[in-house]
């Protein structure tokens, strides 16, 4: 019996290295799992569209939606459960994170970065307009915090508070007496409108993003093979 197909749903973007970036991790799902029916899917701004996707699959086949989103905002929480509500025979997966090995590849951005003992660091995510939309960037947070010495804030790049340059400056007066550097962990999957402006909030250093990294292609199918053990 064929495994239920794994649609990779990412939240799409302009910027072309960012795409590149987004269908690498498809790529190396597929390499880590040969035979697997890997299919890409976007919530905004790229094609193909998620519902689209959804409805072009042959009647009674199942599959798991893999979100490459790294937090259970509006697109989780609303956006896909809508593209798959008409066909119970297509599941959801958890977004990627909060995961340990998130954390794990955040600290290792920033020790590249040149990061400081006395330096503070401000995690920089997306951002969600849910109530509930910050409770995983501040989880992935937290266990950032505790691989490094240093302060770890957290800021969004839109729909909630406080935003990165806020958070910039928040965190500068709290570095004011130690006199470290503020450094902006960017905690995005890749290249792309949020993370080109995280160099305008006024940090001293902006980490790059997650990807590339076979983290998240190992981390996608954890959650897709989740959702099969949950079925049967």
């Amino acid at each position: 019996m064929n495994s239920p197909v794994l649609i990779a749903c990412a939240h799409g973007t302009r910027n072309v290295e960012g795409q590149a970036a987004i269908r690498r991790v498809m790529a190396e799902i597929e390499a880590l799992r040969p035979g697997l029916t890997v299919v890409e899917a976007y919530v905004d701004v790229q094609e193909p569209e998620l519902s689209g996707v959804v409805a072009g699959l042959p009647e009674g086949t199942p599959a798991v939606v893999v979100p490459l989103l790294l937090s259970t905002g509006y697109h989780v929480k609303v956006d896909i459960p809508k593209a798959i509500r008409s066909r119970p025979e297509v599941s959801a997966a958890p977004p990627l994170g909060p995961d340990p090995r998130l954390a794990e590849l955040l600290a290792a951005r920033l020790r590249d970065a040149g990061l400081g003992d006395d330096d503070g660091v401000l995690l920089a995510a997306a951002g969600s307009s849910l109530p509930d939309g910050s409770v995983d960037s501040e989880e992935q947070a937290r266990q950032l915090a505790e691989l490094l010495p240093n302060k770890v804030r957290v800021a969004y790049g839109a729909s909630a508070e406080p935003n990165v340059p806020d958070g910039v400056a928040a965190l500068r007066a709290e570095l004011t007496e130690d006199g470290g550097r503020v450094v902006v962990s960017s905690y995005l999957l890749a290249t792309g409108y949020f993370h080109d402006q995280l160099s305008k909030a006024g940090a001293d250093v902006v980490t790059a993003p997650l990807l590339p990294s076979p983290v998240l292609a190992e981390i996608a199918l954890e959650r897709y093979d989740a959702v099969l053990a949950a079925r049967s």
